[in-house]
């Protein structure tokens, strides 16, 4: 198809500066507008489903863990999708998915009032149905397959600079991320929640969608390009210069058969699983820790003011130290914040959890981008990606659940958060005898 091709609207290649450096700026856009579908997106909105639906807070977490372990299961299909197809066409379907699941999601009590009619079923019971099918089809979309296509993409530009560019575009996610939540009350503010989703459709729908469609490339070879904006005749050059470009070339079942693997994944899925339980239930913490919801809300700022630091320091140092080192200090942090996130009302607790919180951010995006494409080349990269984002799904659907039950059956939020550090020490002990780097097996 002709909106595919590598030229078309223009050639990337005719551009008197390496595009790689546009990539960067794209995907990392690509990344922010999944926000609807990630957790701080949700989060906003649940209070208000709850009013409509006559769901308990409880109950709305479980139909959240629901639809999103139902979505961890379809990744591994979706990142051979990508594959196939490239990040173009993958990124461009994925915002379409969350443009209409938003509209769908503004009409859920309405589509519950009519399915509990039709069923002869409660009310209540109906819209949980949908709400799982809802946020199963938020989750797969947003979360997983638009940053999925955004970031696997930007991996394929660099390799000498794959950790600046990480850094770089690491800035931007983490500041994007940190505004959500107070930009998203605004707008429910200005617009009532279902009108806030309806204009979040138009943006990644009509809005992303564009873009993937103008800017988005698969890889800089297809673009007569090289990584790094490097020159195309590099094959003149020394052979020191040619080892820069010797990949590793992995599939999806060898990785998975590597502890480094599974030492990066792990970290980045207890981060995924905690922090997206801290995010789901942050109103409701910080109105239990005697802060108030909107000033717990507010953390989000400093907190991103810490990740983005962060983030372009493990950038930059990607590019040169192992991987293994990034993911020994990322759970390290995560302790520090798990610990202070159960006590924001104590000052001390307070700068806990935001040092904590913005210095595991700022490594997880290094890890999330690097770790992957280093470790196992280029060729599989969305469907080895696409193992690793379905068990950081299905722990960000853990997450949720887990710290609301803690507070009902546990009596406080805090306990579930001490019970996470000993998940922590687990997987600091797994990551520190971890090999550096992996080794294929037959």
């Amino acid at each position: 198809m002709k909106w595919l091709s590598p030229n078309f609207p223009f050639s990337p290649k005719r551009l008197p500066f390496f595009y790689g450096w546009v990539i960067v700026g794209v995907a990392t856009l690509g990344v922010v507008m999944s926000i609807p579908g990630q957790t701080m997106g949700v989060s906003v909105f649940t209070d208000h489903l709850i009013r409509v639906t006559g769901l308990t807070r409880l109950q709305l977490t479980y139909t959240y863990l629901a639809g999103t372990l139902a979505s961890s299961l379809l990744l591994p299909l979706g990142g051979t999708y990508l594959d196939r197809h490239g990040a173009r066409a993958t990124g461009f379907v994925a915002c379409l998915v969350v443009a209409a699941t938003l509209c769908l999601l503004t009409q859920v009590d309405t589509i519950a009032n009519g399915l509990s009619s039709l069923a002869g079923v409660g009310s209540v019971p109906a819209a949980a149905a949908v709400l799982t099918l809802g946020f199963m089809m938020l989750r797969f979309s947003g979360q997983g397959i638009l940053t999925m296509a955004s970031r696997t993409m930007m991996a394929k530009w660099f390799k000498r600079r794959r950790g600046l560019a990480s850094g770089i575009s690491g800035v931007f996610v983490a500041g994007g991320f940190a505004i959500a939540p107070l930009l998203l009350l605004w707008l429910i503010d200005l617009a009532d929640w279902r009108g806030a989703w309806l204009i979040l459709a138009g943006l990644v729908g009509v809005g992303m969608g564009l873009v993937i469609l103008v800017f988005f490339r698969e890889n800089p070879e297809e673009c007569g390009l090289r990584m790094d904006g490097e020159s195309p005749d590099y094959e003149k050059t020394t052979a020191t210069h040619l080892d820069m470009f010797d990949e590793p070339c992995f599939t999806r079942e060898q990785a998975m058969r590597t502890a480094p693997f599974w030492s990066v994944t792990f970290v980045l899925s207890l981060q995924a699983m905690v922090f997206t339980g801290v995010t789901f239930h942050i109103i409701d913490l910080g109105a239990d820790t005697g802060i108030g919801g909107r000033e717990a809300v507010k953390l989000f700022i400093p907190t991103a003011i810490v990740s983005t630091m962060v983030g372009m320091i493990s950038g930059w140092l990607a590019d040169r130290i192992p991987v293994r080192v990034l993911v020994l200090a990322c759970v390290s942090f995560q302790t520090i914040a798990f610990i202070g996130a159960g006590r924001l009302g104590d000052t001390l607790f307070m700068v806990m959890l935001v040092v904590g919180w913005g210095c595991a951010s700022g490594l997880f995006s290094t890890l999330l981008n690097v770790a992957i494409p280093n470790f196992f080349g280029r060729t599989h990269l969305g469907a080895i990606s696409s193992v690793q984002m379905s068990c950081m799904v299905a722990a960000s659907a853990i997450g949720p659940a887990f710290l609301a039950a803690a507070k009902t059956y546990l009596g406080s939020y805090r306990v579930g958060l001490l019970w996470c550090c000993a998940l922590a020490g687990a997987v600091f002990l797994f990551a520190l005898v971890t090999p550096s780097t992996p080794r294929r097996t037959a």
